[in-house]
């Protein structure tokens, strides 16, 4: 129990200092409670019902007394955690439960986090909001709630919200809460991960109320501070509700990726987290490969045959919801994404998995994703279908909303991408983001195995490691792996196709324009063709034939002119290395002349 503890609270710790807490900071940091002035009385700064029941309260005796000014900065911040902690750990174990068990709709609580925070944004506005808001709480003795002060409904509201970075923990508290095998050691893991998460929040909310109670200037605006936290309460509880946080926290990098697999995923831990959930079903799952598979490995490799898509609720983006087996996607290559919509380190992970979608749909890539939510919000269909067309995930969707398709993978990432042959055996699994060019690497080995006359074009992933020795030698024919980017559409082979630029070019590789034929050992140039080769090189040559002329251009300067004549021959281009010693070699080649390999020295 107590390393099943540990490990919670560790995990917990690690992901609140993750790029996902980010739409919590700005809650924390408007809090207006600390810039109240310990010289102004109570009464002008709460609500008159916070008012009466301080005075009641004072009137019975010294020794309940309220303490003094100066404990508040302790105990609200305190209030916002504990509140924090108790929403966010019973929601996420027991809400999805409780709201099928009601007939509600999964996404209420979510909603219900947004209004307490708009409300307390409007309260913070008002005094007269605030009183409304508080007269149910009237009647209550001595304990009056104060939608301005109690740091509780604050952190209540903002445990409904919390969506930290998914990790192994954090898969084996939703896989327990959706399929509702609770135990004791579960219900302690997830108090543990929350409290850990919730802790650097504490801390921030203390320096925040000391920094506040030891500036004197800013005591004397409290009133204007308060009415500027009302109005950032509710500007957050609307980017919380239409999402708008999302791409500022998918371009801050992953930095606590590497920690976070470090504390959950070693050995120890994932054995202590795959005891907490259902044990028969994870023998009776047909994932042998899981034990066979090295994560992220920059090799195929024969782990085993791929588990059917067991237990969806729901089919998207297929015709007519109609299911798809393993066997209807025999003979294709299948890359498998688990992930879920609220996922940063997903959300990071989709522009390439659309990418790979669309770029190999043709060379015979079928893309599934596997939607295994992480919190109750993410079990509704309609939720689903509206983040996935913003994403633009386009290609088959799995709703797995009871994990039976999670386990019979014996999944525990969030995002993970398996690649499955033509056979059904899956050939690599990799976890988290990143390693993208390592992963389309692959693909377009197993695409090259099963089709190898496709022209798969060049990759979309990041870019390859400079090397140092210049750019190597590059054929031009759809016999070898043409290194194509930034051009559309995408290249066809034995056809005489209008080209344009378009999107990024990467690292050494050719992007084209104009009308261009890609035959088997060369590119036959057509009206207005024109190729752009971000080389690294002293000099650069091209083999090229027939009759024409081709206009040289380095980083957009005029270089020389060459004149092509008879059969294919060597001609050089540059004969000096561009300014920076990597640079964009332009060349506009005459109708019929046909290019067939690039090399440099």
């Amino acid at each position: 129990m107590l390393t099943t503890v540990l490990i919670g609270f560790l995990a917990g710790l690690i992901t609140s200092i993750s790029p996902c807490v980010l739409p919590m900071v700005p809650i924390l940091l408007a809090d207006p409670a600390a810039a109240t002035d310990p010289a102004v009385p109570d009464a002008e700064l709460a609500s008159p019902f916070a008012a009466t029941a301080a005075a009641a309260s004072a009137s019975v005796s010294v020794a309940v007394a309220a303490p003094p000014r100066r404990r508040v900065s302790v105990r609200r911040p305190l209030g916002i955690v504990a509140g924090l902690v108790l929403s966010f750990s019973l929601s996420t174990l027991f809400g999805s439960l409780v709201l099928d068990a009601l007939g509600l709709p999964q996404d209420l609580l979510r909603h219900i986090g947004i209004a307490v925070l708009a409300l307390i944004g409007v309260g913070l506005l008002s005094h007269r909001v605030s009183a409304v808001l508080e007269r149910p709480f009237a009647r209550l003795p001595r304990r009056a709630v104060n939608v301005r002060g109690n740091g509780v409904l604050l952190g209540l509201g903002m445990g409904l919200l919390f969506a930290p970075c998914a990790g192994p923990v954090l898969a084996t508290i939703a896989v327990v809460g959706a399929t509702h095998q609770f135990g004791v050691r579960t219900i302690a893991l997830t108090f543990a991960f929350a409290i850990g998460a919730a802790l650097p929040l504490l801390v921030l909310a203390l320096a925040r109320d000391a920094i506040f109670r030891r500036a004197g200037a800013l005591r004397r605006h409290a009133a204007r501070l308060r009415m500027a936290g009302g109005v950032v309460m509710i500007a957050m509880a609307m980017v919380l509700a239409f999402n708008w946080a999302d791409p500022l926290q998918r371009h801050v990098p992953g930095y606590t990726a590497a920690l976070q697999r470090k504390v959950e995923a070693n050995n120890r831990a994932m054995a202590r987290l795959h005891d907490l959930v259902d044990a028969d079903a994870a023998k009776a799952a047909p994932a042998a490969f899981a034990s066979n598979c090295a994560p992220g490995s920059s090799e195929l490799q024969e782990c085993g045959m791929a588990p059917e898509f067991t237990g969806v609720t729901a089919w998207l983006n297929t015709p007519g919801g109609r299911p798809l087996t393993m066997a209807d996607l025999h003979g294709k290559v299948v890359l498998i994404d688990f992930w879920t919509y609220s996922c940063i380190n997903c959300q990071r992970t989709l522009p390439y998995v659309e990418g790979w979608a669309k770029k190999y749909a043709d060379a015979g890539l079928v893309v599934v994703g596997v939607h295994s939510p992480e919190f109750a919000f993410e079990h509704v269909r309609s939720n689903v279908t509206s983040e996935a067309a913003a994403l633009g995930v386009n290609y088959p969707i799995a709703m797995d909303n009871d994990f039976g398709t999670w386990k019979a993978w014996a999944n525990d990432y969030w995002p993970a991408e398996y690649l499955v042959d033509p056979t059904g055996e899956v050939r690599h699994a990799s976890f988290g983001d990143g390693s993208y060019e390592s992963t389309e690497t692959l693909i377009r080995q197993m695409l090259a195995e099963a089709k190898p006359k496709s022209v798969l074009g060049s990759p979309l992933a990041t870019d390859p490691e400079p090397i140092t020795g210049g750019t190597p030698e590059t054929y031009l024919g759809y016999s070898h792996s043409l290194p194509i980017s930034g051009t559309a559409p995408d290249p066809q082979q034995d056809q005489a196709v209008q080209y344009q630029y378009s999107g990024r070019q990467y690292t050494e590789t050719i992007a084209l324009s104009g009308t261009w034929t890609i035959g088997r050992e060369a590119m036959t140039a057509g009206p207005g063709a024109e190729l752009r080769f971000d080389y690294q090189a002293d000099k650069a040559y091209l083999v090229v034939g027939g009759d024409g002329t081709i206009d040289v251009a380095v980083d957009g300067v005029h270089v020389r002119t060459v004149a092509v004549h008879g059969v294919p021959t060597l001609y050089q281009l540059t004969d000096s290395p561009p300014k920076d010693g990597r640079g964009i070699l332009t060349l506009k080649l005459g109708p019929g002349l046909e290019a067939y390999d690039f090399t440099f020295g």
